[in-house]
């Protein structure tokens, strides 16, 4: 019979042999040709994307195990930033004429400006507010509104889009007076959420949100009344992670991603294909 000595030693053995059989796996597994450790790619995104894709990221990581870190903002700041060598792997904008000009530039992965959807202006006010949204463009002309919020047409797609539509609409002139802009469209919905402003113009993905859907109430922009908002995205020329960035641009393809895209407001074809 072994003594309890004996067994002690076997016992304290056995689990040193098992970690040592488990290391040697997983250095075989990770040795393996084509299998590289996860990645983590840094996106430029327009602040219309604020809240869509977080959830996309989440996806993305789940089924790759690559993560992605975003900076929300203004396309045309990060258009700035980029020319002057901000270290991003993609540039999600708002705007395409932004990734084109970095790609006539040769900042940008040759092939890889795909346009990703096509972006919605809406009218937006908190659920208290008594303005009636029906009556479109023209309640901006209530006397009750003191403050009229839209993005800096500056830097911002959508702050452009509202100032078309309320010229389309002959009211540019009459509320002019009245407009307050935001750094980006985020920043106009926290205007009106924080009551700094009466109503904003803000874009459909944003209003369609669970943290403003609650809080608001809103009504569609008439398309006709604005240039398309075309939004485009490319992968920095730059970039250390590119196959990680085409992997993304790849997985923002994918039938269960354009729909959701879509839920959030975007128009996104059914066969996606690359902007010339």
């Amino acid at each position: 019979m072994m003594s309890k000595a004996r067994q002690s030693t076997k016992e304290s053995i056995a689990p040193a042999w098992l970690r040592l059989l488990c290391t040697l796996i997983v250095l075989l597994v990770l040795s393996i040709p084509g299998r590289t450790a996860a990645e983590e790619i840094t996106i430029a995104a327009a602040a219309d994307l604020t809240f869509v894709f977080p959830d996309v990221a989440a996806r993305f990581q789940k089924d790759t195990g690559n993560s992605v870190k975003f900076s929300f903002g203004s396309s045309g700041n990060f258009l700035s930033q980029i020319q002057n060598g901000a270290p991003f792997d993609m540039f999600f904008s708002a705007d395409i004429a932004y990734p084109r000009k970095l790609e006539a530039a040769g900042l940008t992965e040759p092939g890889s400006l795909y346009e990703y959807a096509v972006g919605k202006l809406v009218l937006w006010v908190p659920r208290a507010s008594t303005l009636d949204l029906k009556q479109g463009l023209a309640v901006l002309t209530d006397p009750s509104i003191h403050k009229i919020a839209i993005a800096n047409p500056e830097h911002a797609p959508y702050g452009r889009a509202a100032i078309a539509a309320m010229k389309h609409d002959g009211l540019y002139d009459k509320v002019s007076g009245k407009l307050v802009m935001g750094e980006n469209v985020s920043q106009t919905a926290e205007f009106v959420q924080s009551g700094n402003a009466d109503i904003g113009l803000l874009a459909l993905s944003l209003a369609v949100a669970p943290n403003l859907k609650e809080k608001g109430r809103y009504e569609l922009i008439p398309t006709s009344d604005y240039p398309p908002i075309e939004q485009a995205v490319v992968i920095i020329k730059s970039s250390k992670k590119r196959a990680t960035a085409k992997q993304f641009l790849a997985y923002m393809k994918k039938p269960e991603i354009i729909s959701l895209m879509r839920d959030y407001g975007f128009v996104v074809p059914d066969s996606p294909v690359v902007a010339n």
